[in-house]
């Protein structure tokens, strides 16, 4: 199949089988929209400064782009129910969600035609997630920046694959065309990136994010939280040592070292924060190497993808 031919492309209306991940604070219009534009799906996260925030970032989006974009909904968050309620008020055609299953919300998104693409991180979660109607999959994989699961994308994707009957979207350390060319041959139909859209001219975080991400080693990532329940990849920092050492001794009360991380990935997007910030990045960052546009991230990523694939 070539990658052009991909039933994502048909079923989302965009030229080629790329979303960007929906990440907090960091997936704005100027992002999303660039990427809608270079041909791929761009993703509006609703954490950012409140609902009002995520309405005018759909707004600016469409000043932007003519092309489709969506957002991203994490489940968890105190703000769910009025974003909720907001994508279908706005008219936004697709809707990725994460932390949870969206099943209290499908109901009305589907009647409002809305497509519905639930992040998932194993094959039951995916079987759930189709049966209440969803019409594609991000199967994710721990390799990933932020919020992780458990399972790896080697071996999650063609699990998921073969438990379902929509498109899978791989993700999970996905930053070039090897990882996409080898997502295709893993059966899935598209890839969602985060890690590499970081460092895009159109990426809005801190210049000292984008410098962290591209000197990043391939082991320069560490995994906090797991004692609290919420795993969290994030470059390795004096903060996330911290965060790291606070887990491991036993005095410490788990509301502390979740009072110690609040507002942590806000200061690492907005003020470059070393001390003080969590720079959530995917083990992927030791294969992003230079800034550039949208676009050239994009060409590069299909250019490579195409050639291995002998899709040219």
């Amino acid at each position: 199949m070539k990658i052009s031919e991909s039933p994502l492309c048909t079923l989302l209306g965009i030229k080629y089988p790329i979303i960007q991940g929906g990440m907090a604070w960091v997936a704005d219009a100027s992002l999303a929209a660039a990427v809608s534009n270079a041909g791929g799906l761009g993703l509006i996260s609703c954490i950012n400064a409140g609902s009002e925030a995520v309405r005018n970032e759909i707004i600016k989006c469409r000043q932007l782009t003519d092309k489709p974009f969506g957002v991203n909904i994490m489940l968890m968050a105190p703000n769910a129910d009025e974003i909720a309620q907001m994508v279908i008020n706005e008219h936004v055609g697709i809707v990725t969600t994460g932390a949870g299953m969206p099943t209290r919300y499908m109901a009305k998104w589907l009647d409002a035609g809305i497509k519905v693409i639930p992040v998932i991180s194993a094959s039951l979660f995916a079987m759930k997630a189709e049966s209440i109607g969803a019409c594609a999959l991000v199967a994710e994989g721990g390799e990933s920046g932020g919020h992780i699961g458990e399972m790896n994308t080697m071996a999650l994707v063609p699990a998921v694959v073969d438990a379902v009957h929509i498109p899978v979207i791989a993700a999970g350390g996905i930053a070039d065309g090897r990882g996409m060319a080898a997502a295709f041959m893993l059966g899935a139909a598209g890839v969602q990136c985060g890690t590499c859209f970081l460092v895009a001219d159109e990426c809005n975080v801190s210049d000292i994010y984008k410098d962290k991400v591209i000197s990043a080693r391939d082991s320069d990532t560490i995994v906090t939280g797991r004692s609290l329940g919420h795993p969290v990849r994030a470059l390795k920092t004096p903060f996330t040592r911290k965060f790291a050492e606070m887990e491991r001794d036993k005095s410490i009360k788990s509301e502390d070292i979740m009072a110690f991380g609040t507002g942590s990935l806000r200061k690492a997007v907005r003020e470059g924060d070393i001390p003080g910030g969590s720079f959530m990045a995917g083990e992927s960052a030791g294969l992003v190497h230079k800034r550039q546009s949208t676009a050239a991230i994009i060409e590069e990523m299909l250019g490579q993808a195409k050639k291995l694939m002998k899709d040219e």
